[in-house]
């Protein structure tokens, strides 16, 4: 099985940069994105893809956030956001498999001068109670915009980001937080030396420099870790400031 997630960073823009080719090409069992900026009704057929069903999760702010997933196979059920959070900004999807769960995510970013780490970590909490409950059940694949590099050789320059959002104490604590509860960084896990970056800034020609961090995951339940066959990170895809990343599992 594949499965790939990209925060598109607009998904109507992201179309005009080539989402449609490389959504073909891949031709994943579920693609996943994140920051679609939209709402339902602003779908058009070019977004829709034959043999794929489509589960939206959209912000209640126009032009903000949201979540979408195609899958090939029709889940026994899909819910939306998670227990505890009310901002409706469309941030999660889960879908249940019959041998797994499927939750797509976009984490709050915790914005300039950390403005916003408070509701971020109490989202968080919610996020990781939400994932160890659907794991006491099934095991979790769990994917998105995690707004975190984790560790140091996940981000170009960790001095001058130390305590920037995205790369604070905090947030880093509160992935290692989610891991130790049961789950695995699969890049991580299969490349623990590998530096591979998944979004840049478009400012400082910080792409062109290869200045990345890497915020974007496929995380997984510990007994899944096993059925993992590869972690992918597709550094020469453009289209958003991040890249897609992907996972091939043995389902």
């Amino acid at each position: 099985m594949k499965i790939i997630s990209w925060n598109v960073n607009g998904l109507r823009a992201a179309e005009k940069k080539g989402f449609t080719e490389f959504f073909l090409e891949e031709d994943a069992d579920i693609f996943a994105i994140q920051e679609i900026k939209m709402q339902e009704s602003q779908l058009t057929d070019t977004m829709k893809f034959e043999g794929y069903k489509m589960y939206m999760n959209s912000a209640e702010r126009k032009g903000y956030s949201g979540t979408l997933v195609y899958t090939k196979k029709t889940p026994i059920s899909c819910t939306y956001d998670i227990e505890g959070d009310d901002s409706k900004e469309g941030r999660v999807i889960t879908l249940e498999y019959e041998d797994f769960y499927f939750v797509c995510a976009y984490v709050p970013n915790s914005k300039e001068k950390l403005a916003r780490l408070d509701f971020r970590m109490e989202w968080e909490d919610h996020l990781r109670n939400h994932l160890l409950k659907l794991n006491e059940k099934k095991p979790v694949i769990y994917t998105g915009d995690l707004n975190v590099a984790h560790e140091e050789i996940d981000i170009k320059n960790p001095d001058t980001n130390h305590q920037n959002a995205g790369f604070s104490d905090e947030e880093r604590a509160k992935f290692t937080e989610l891991l130790n509860a049961g789950f695995k960084d699969t890049f991580r896990e299969l490349y623990p030396e590998k530096v591979k970056y998944s979004w840049w800034s478009y400012r400082f020609n910080a792409r062109k420099n290869n200045a990345g961090w890497r915020i974007d995951y496929f995380v997984v339940s510990n007994n899944l870790m096993d059925k993992v066959e590869d972690s992918l990170i597709y550094d020469d895809i453009y289209g958003s400031d991040h890249c897609p990343v992907g996972l091939k599992v043995a389902f």
